[in-house]
C-alpha cells in the first residue's frame, strides 16, 4: 500500500504548493516521495517573487539515479517551466521510467498570476508530454490554454475534457475551481466516460496548492494500486479536507492543511 512516487516539479519556498506540497500530500497519504527539482523560487503567499531555473542535464541527473535505485510506481509532473525541460523530462521517462504511470500538472500560472511556463513551450507540452500522460488535471485557465478556446460554464466542462484526452492522454480530470458558484464540479474523462465530482465551494483563502496537492494526491493513489475513478475519489475528500482546516498562515492565498491525517490517525477513503 505504500506507492513510490517521483515528483518533477518546481520548489516553493513558502511550503504551500510545489514540491513542498507535493511531498506532504504524498507521505500524508502513505505514500514515500522522491522528487526531481526542475526550479527554485523565491515564493510566498502573497506571490512569485522570482524563479532560478535548473539546468535540463542535472534535471535528468536527478530522474536517472532516483529511478535506477529507487523505482517508482507512478510520475507526478508540476512546474516544467520551457520547452527545453519538457523535452528533457520526457526523454528520460522513456528512458528510465517507460511504461510507470504519470500524472501531469500542466502547472502554467502561479494562484498569484505569475506565469510558470514560457508561452513558447505550450506547443512542446501538449505535443511531447500530454501524450505520455496517464492522467492530465488542468484547471480551467489551464485547459483553455491547451484547447485554444474558452470553456465558460460547468455544461461545457465535459465536452472540454473530452476535447483535452483528444490531445493524447489517457484521462483527463478538469478542475473547476475557477469557476463560480457554491458547487465546485471536477469532471474526469476517461476510457468510461465522463464522470463529475460535487463538493461544496469552501469560502477561503487559503487555496494555495490546491492543484499541486490534488495531482499527488491522485499520483499516490495510482502507486498504491487504487483505480483512477478510486484515487480521484479519495484526493478530493483529502483536499476538502485540508481546505476546511486550513492553518490560515500568510497575509495571501495561504497553505492548505496537508497534516490533517496525521492528526485523524486515518487516510480518508473517498468523497
Amino acid at each position: 500500500m505504500r506507492g513510490r512516487v517521483l515528483v518533477v516539479a518546481g520548489s516553493d519556498s513558502g511550503g504551500g504548493a510545489g514540491i513542498q506540497a507535493d511531498i506532504k500530500a504524498v507521505t500524508c497519504l502513505g505514500g514515500f516521495a522522491m522528487t526531481a527539482v526542475t526550479a527554485l523560487t523565491a515564493q510566498n503567499t502573497l506571490g512569485v517573487h522570482g524563479v532560478l531555473a535548473v539546468a535540463p542535464d542535472f534535471i535528468a541527473r536527478q530522474i536517472a539515479v532516483v529511478l535506477d535505485d529507487l523505482g517508482a510506481d507512478c510520475i507526478k509532473t508540476g512546474m516544467l517551466h520551457d520547452a527545453a525541460v519538457i523535452e528533457t523530462v520526457v526523454a528520460a521517462l522513456a528512458a528510465h521510467a517507460p511504461g510507470v504511470p504519470l500524472v501531469c500538472d500542466p502547472v502554467m500560472i502561479a494562484k498569484g498570476g505569475h506565469p510558470l511556463l514560457v508561452a513558447a513551450a505550450v506547443d512542446t507540452l501538449r505535443a511531447r508530454l500530454l501524450p505520455r500522460a496517464t492522467l492530465l488535471t488542468p484547471n480551467l485557465p489551464e485547459a483553455e490554454a491547451l484547447l485554444g478556446r474558452a470553456i465558460p460554464d460547468a455544461a461545457a466542462m465535459a465536452e472540454a475534457a473530452v476535447a483535452l484526452r483528444g490531445l493524447g492522454p489517457a484521462a483527463v480530470l478538469l478542475k473547476g475551481g475557477h469557476a463560480e458558484g457554491p458547487v465546485v464540479v471536477d469532471v474526469l474523462a476517461d476510457a468510461e466516460g465522463t464522470l463529475a465530482f460535487e463538493s461544496p465551494r469552501i469560502a477561503t483563502r487559503h487555496t494555495h496548492g490546491t492543484g499541486c496537492t490534488l495531482a499527488s494526491a491522485v499520483a499516490t493513489g495510482i502507486a498504491q494500486g487504487m483505480a483512477l475513478r478510486l484515487a480521484v475519489g479519495r484526493a478530493r475528500a483529502y483536499v476538502l479536507e485540508a481546505l476546511r482546516s486550513a492553518p490560515g498562515f500568510g497575509h495571501g492565498h495561504g497553505p492548505l492543511d496537508h497534516a490533517h491525517t496525521l492528526r485523524a490517525d486515518v487516510v480518508p477513503a473517498g468523497p
